[in-house]
Order: C-alpha cells, then sequence, then structure tokens
C-alpha cells in the first residue's frame, strides 16, 4: 500500500462510526470499496476487499478523497457506492430502500432452503411472495437460488418497488421475479394469491418510533424511516402480517420474517397459539430469536 493508502486508512480507522448491523464494513473494506467507486468500477465492501485494487489517476485520487470525507460524515457506505452484497448476490443500493443486512441472510438461507425443500415435493412451480421486498435483496435471493418457483416482491415505497425492479434486471431476473407496489398484502389481494402462496416472507419494519429518534444519524438521517420505523410499540405491521397472512397461504404453506431484538419469543407464542402447526425460531450467533418460521397447518393437523 502506498503511502497514501497508509493515511487514508489510519483516517478511516480513527474516524470511522462502525455500526453492529453492518460487521462486513471496516477500515479495511471501506477505503477498498471507495476505491472502486472512484475508479468507476463500485464494489460492494465484501466483494471490494478481495477484488485487484484498481490504479487511480489523479482525478481518481481526488475522487476518493472526497468520497472519505462523505463516509465519515456519515453517509453509508452503500450509497456512495451504490452497491451492497447478500447471500452472495451484488446488488444495487442506495436511499431508496434499507441497505440489506447481514442479520437478514438468516431468514434469507432459512426461505431458501424451504423453498427448495417445497420445490422437490410439488408438480407445480412454487409461489413465493416477499412483503416489505425493500430493494428486493429477498425476493431475489430465493429466485436466483430456486429457479422454479415463481417469486413476487411488494413495498408499500414506490421509490423501494422501483430499485427493487432494476436490481431485478441488473441481475438478470426480471423475467423471474416481479414486484408491485403497495401495502404489506395489498398488492396480492387477488385470487391467484389468496390460499395460493406457499412461502410467505416479510422483513417490516419492527422499531419502535421512540428509539428511531435515538438511531445512529448513519440510519436516521440516510435510510427511509418507512424501512424501520413500526410504530409506537414497533410491532403494529408484525401483528398486521399475523392476521393477513392465513387469507394467502395455501394448506401446509409457510410464512417467514425477520423480528427485532427481544420480539421474537412473544411472536412465536402467537404464532403457536393460532393456525401453525409448526413454529421455528431463527436465533443469531448471540442466541438472540431474529426470525420466525411458521407453516400452516393442513387438515386435520
Amino acid at each position: 500500500m502506498s503511502a497514501h493508502g497508509d493515511e487514508r486508512l489510519a483516517r478511516l480507522a480513527a474516524g470511522l462510526r462502525l455500526l453492529p448491523d453492518k460487521p462486513e464494513e471496516t477500515a479495511a473494506s471501506t477505503l477498498a470499496a471507495l476505491r472502486h467507486a472512484a475508479a468507476g468500477a463500485p464494489l460492494s465492501a465484501e466483494r471490494a476487499l478481495d477484488a485487484t485494487r484498481p490504479a487511480l489517476d489523479a482525478a481518481m485520487q481526488q475522487r476518493l478523497d472526497a468520497l472519505i470525507e462523505r463516509r465519515l460524515a456519515g453517509e453509508p457506505l452503500a450509497h456512495l457506492t451504490g452497491r451492497q452484497s447478500f447471500l452472495g448476490l451484488e446488488l444495487l443500493a442506495g436511499p431508496a430502500a434499507l441497505v440489506p443486512r447481514r442479520e437478514t441472510e438468516l431468514l434469507g438461507r432459512a426461505a431458501v432452503a424451504l423453498a427448495k425443500e417445497l420445490t422437490a415435493a410439488s408438480a407445480a412451480p412454487i409461489v413465493v411472495v416477499d412483503a416489505c421486498t425493500g430493494s428486493g435483496n429477498l425476493a431475489l435471493a430465493v429466485a436466483a437460488a430456486v429457479p422454479a418457483a415463481r417469486v413476487f416482491g411488494g413495498d408499500l415505497d414506490a421509490a423501494a418497488v422501483d430499485l427493487a425492479r432494476r436490481n431485478a434486471m441488473w441481475l438478470g431476473l426480471a423475467d423471474r421475479v416481479e414486484f408491485r407496489h403497495g401495502d404489506l398484502l395489498a398488492p396480492f389481494d387477488a385470487p391467484e394469491f389468496r390460499g395460493g402462496v406457499d412461502l410467505l416472507l416479510c422483513n417490516p419494519p419492527y422499531i419502535s418510533s421512540a428509539k428511531v429518534e435515538q438511531m445512529d444519524a448513519e440510519i436516521a438521517a440516510h435510510e427511509p424511516r418507512l424501512a424501520f420505523d413500526g410504530g409506537p410499540l414497533g410491532v403494529g405491521l408484525l401483528m398486521r402480517l399475523l392476521q393477513e397472512a392465513p387469507r394467502y397461504l395455501g394448506a401446509g404453506g409457510w410464512l417467514g420474517f425477520e423480528v427485532g431484538l427481544g420480539q421474537g419469543p412473544a411472536m412465536a407464542r402467537r404464532l403457536r397459539a393460532s393456525a401453525y402447526a409448526d413454529v421455528r425460531e431463527l436465533a443469531d450467533t448471540s442466541g438472540a430469536t431474529r426470525a420466525l418460521l411458521a407453516r400452516r397447518g393442513k387438515e386435520g393437523e
């Protein structure tokens, strides 16, 4: 690394506020990603760290220094690079939707595994719906891993839907994933979906409005509030999801959703007390429940 590189890395190491929900971001991966962005070949932090370092001319060096200043001022790295990695997919990212988090990969991996199981057991293509799709990361991860699935995503924010559609085109999945605009499950309130969904996914806003005001400025000032503000108690949309999901799930269909810290056990109890025959709690590395899977019971269960 050059003297300039050493100096830039030291500045980032000293001044960068690293958030626990983006563990892939370090001073080194940030510098690598910003170098690629300055060179006009943007990569996510995860991809950039292992990629060949691009050569920078004088103009690119100036762009790099400007990007470093913006990052140190609190702009999200994914907004500066326009890229974020999720379950091995290199996604387009920006202020239109929440930046996909590593913690959501817990739900994503489980969703992919379930979609594969359901596909293997079904003669017809399975139907997967991803509500609150944001940038489309969950829907696109399932579509990329399970080509036989019919995948749909929806979001209340029209800008997020536009980003999700651009991601589908970017990944070459636009012919296999359809994104719709609307509130929670309203975009799918049609005969083809009622009772016909095999896997219903959701990463809803689940942070209470009061806690939103206390969040780090990198999130609160730059990412869309609609994507993380879950109302006064933080569980408003989660409760709607539990209430509305049975209308869409077929017998034996699965519901999968992410929850905030501390919300998992209570949500699991609600699921077990309702029409679900199999409820699974997915824990993170610290043992906290961060996602739930629940299978709608078949007749006789």
